[in-house]
Order: structure tokens, then C-alpha cells, then sequence
């Protein structure tokens, strides 16, 4: 450790004061960081080592580390002040406990929105995930009764690759103006989960948000029960900040249809229109349409709308509203103004 910051002590000096605010945080950030410690590991489950340099691959994540592959969570990060925060409660840790890949001086990834890009070198890199579900607590948490890589860490993908190493200024590059916006879509199907009924809701929806621009970046098939819905919604929403959810099953008067309660649950905003808007249109073609109970919401920077379970259904319903949620979402999210007709 003491030869590796006697390495990287000059780039201290170069770190700029200059500050760029993210779209999506509340704090100001430093254009650029240090690049303090690199960690990989062959197996996983087991501790990430120190190496002085590695290569990033794109599409890929760090050469010889176990996490690596074609996912949205090739490398992960954790901010230098977290590490030395948690070491000050009597924590005896090293770079790599936390399973960490980087550890950056300068950033407080946490406070980043999902899209950020960072330059180290000629490679870089875009987060794609903020925090985890820790679904078995490590050895720190056992000794600590904490970890803080669920919570303070961040996952990236390679974008463009790369030699890195340690004392490599990390420049932080703000998000892409001109990224497309991100769906995810979750069939809710009883049957479907237990593999007994092909899922055709789910791809019809898919092919819908491609052809009006979405990047679609996950697509979930669940079982109808509402704590699984609630922690995909939330996970989805809050890690994987995408901009819509589809969600399509579940929205009827059977006891087993809880697809409504659990997107009400998560909500922090109401946003009716988009779902009444869905009846309106589907009353048209159906009277039963008054007994769908689509809900459509926010959460925080997340639009989540409801959809009937048929495919038919599906692609009239999402067909009323589409060409309009963009616009809605781009005001959610800051990324276009609103606009006022004369």
C-alpha cells in the first residue's frame, strides 16, 4: 500500500476544483478524481487483490477478474472517502474487501446519476448501476454489523477500452445529451414464470419502445406475487435509475392480480392520466375495459405504467399512449423544458 501512494502522491497535486453538477444529484462533484487502488479477483467469492495496472475491455470489464463478462456490472467502483469513512468505526479493511474493482479519491459515485461516463486513459467507462442487493452478508458485515458496497458502490460497463493505472487521473464526463432513453419491461404471469405459457406480452412491448427510440436494458419475467413486484419496481427504479417501466399482466379483478397495489405502493407521485387515457382508448374497442386496473406512476425519476396481460391488448393499450411519454419523461428527468402552445 505505502508503494503505491508514494507512486500516485505527485497526481494529488493535479486533481482539479473545477465542479460539474450531475443531472440527477443535488451536489456539486470535481471534474476529475485519482485512480487509488485497482482490484481484481479470478474467482468469485473470494477476496479482490491489488494490481498495479490492468486492462479494460469493452463490453467486458477488467481482464482477469471474475465478475467480468457481457452484463451491466462488469466493474465496480467505490469512492476512496466511503473506504477511509468506514475504516474510522474500527474496521480493519483493504482496497478489495468490499469486492471492489476501483477505488477512485475524488467522487462520490453514489451522488451520480446512472449514464455518467468517466475517461481513465483511453478507456471509458459508463455507470449502469448504482448500489446492490447483498443477499448474503459478507465477512465484514458479520464482524462490522455493515458493509457499505450495497449501499455506496457502483457498477459500470466498458464503453471504449484500455490500459489503466493506479495514480491515472479519472475524469468524470457527465452524462451523454443525446442518450436514448431507457425502458425496462416486467411480464407478470403465474404460468409464464413456471415455464407453462410463452411470454408474448413481453416482446410485443419490447418491439413497440424499439421502434419509438427506447433502449430496452432489462426485460423480467415474475410470478403475480406484490413483494416481488415492489422490489423489481424499486431496484429497477432506484439502482438502474431506467427512465420507463412496462409492466404488463396482473391488472385485473382475480385475487392473484396485484400488479396495481404493488406500483401504487412503490409511487412517490401519481400520474392517472396515462392509465385513463389507456382506458378511455380500449373502451372503444371493449366495454370490459372498464374492469382493467392499470395504474401508471413515478417513482422518484421513473415512470412506471401499467398493461393489460394479452398481447393483443398490450399493443392497443401501449399504442394510445406512446408517442407521449417521451415527452413526459424528458420532463421528469430535466432533459427537455416545458413547452407552452400559443
Amino acid at each position: 500500500m505505502s508503494d503505491n501512494k508514494n507512486k500516485t502522491d505527485a497526481a494529488m497535486e493535479s486533481v482539479q476544483e473545477m465542479e460539474i453538477k450531475s443531472e440527477n444529484a443535488s451536489v456539486d462533484q470535481p471534474v476529475t478524481g485519482i485512480l487509488r487502488g485497482i482490484c481484481i479477483s479470478e474467482k468469485k467469492g473470494t477476496r479482490k487483490q491489488e494490481v498495479a495496472e490492468a486492462q479494460l475491455k469493452e463490453d467486458w470489464g477488467l481482464v482477469g477478474d471474475a465478475h467480468a463478462g457481457h452484463w451491466h456490472r462488469q466493474v465496480s467502483l467505490l469512492s476512496l472517502d466511503k473506504i477511509n469513512a468506514f475504516r474510522e468505526k474500527g474496521a480493519q479493511v483493504v482496497f478489495g474487501d468490499f469486492g471492489e474493482n476501483l477505488i477512485v479519491e475524488g467522487f462520490d459515485f453514489r451522488a451520480l446519476p446512472v449514464g455518467t461516463r468517466f475517461r481513465i486513459g483511453d478507456a471509458l467507462l459508463e455507470m449502469s448501476q448504482i448500489g446492490k442487493n447483498c443477499h448474503s452478508h459478507c465477512a465484514i458485515y458479520q464482524t462490522m454489523g455493515d458493509c457499505i458496497m450495497p449501499r455506496e458502490g457502483v457498477f459500470a460497463v466498458v464503453k471504449e477500452p484500455g490500459t489503466i493505472r493506479l495514480g491515472d487521473k479519472v475524469e468524470c464526463l457527465g452524462t451523454d445529451p443525446d442518450r436514448a432513453l431507457t425502458a425496462a419491461v416486467i411480464t407478470l404471469s403465474d404460468k409464464g414464470f413456471r415455464g407453462e405459457r410463452e411470454d408474448k406480452s413481453g416482446p410485443a412491448i419490447v418491439e413497440i419502445l424499439e421502434a419509438n427510440g427506447y433502449r430496452i436494458i432489462e426485460t423480467v419475467l415474475l410470478p403475480d406475487n406484490q413483494v416481488r413486484i415492489e422490489k423489481e419496481l424499486i431496484r429497477l427504479s432506484d439502482q438502474r435509475q431506467v427512465n420507463l417501466i412496462v409492466t404488463t399482466g396482473g391488472t385485473g379483478f382475480a385475487p392473484t392480480d396485484v400488479t396495481p397495489e404493488a406500483t401504487m405502493k412503490v409511487a412517490t407521485r401519481n400520474a392517472p392520466g396515462i392509465a385513463e387515457a389507456i382506458r378511455a382508448g380500449s373502451l372503444e374497442i371493449t366495454r370490459r375495459a372498464m374492469l382493467s386496473r392499470e395504474a401508471s406512476v413515478i417513482r422518484n425519476q421513473t415512470l412506471i405504467v401499467n398493461l393489460p396481460g394479452s398481447p393483443k391488448a398490450v399493443k392497443e393499450s401501449l399504442g394510445f399512449v406512446v408517442d407521449q411519454l417521451d415527452h413526459g419523461i424528458r420532463i421528469l428527468t430535466g432533459r427537455a423544458g416545458e413547452c407552452a402552445r400559443k
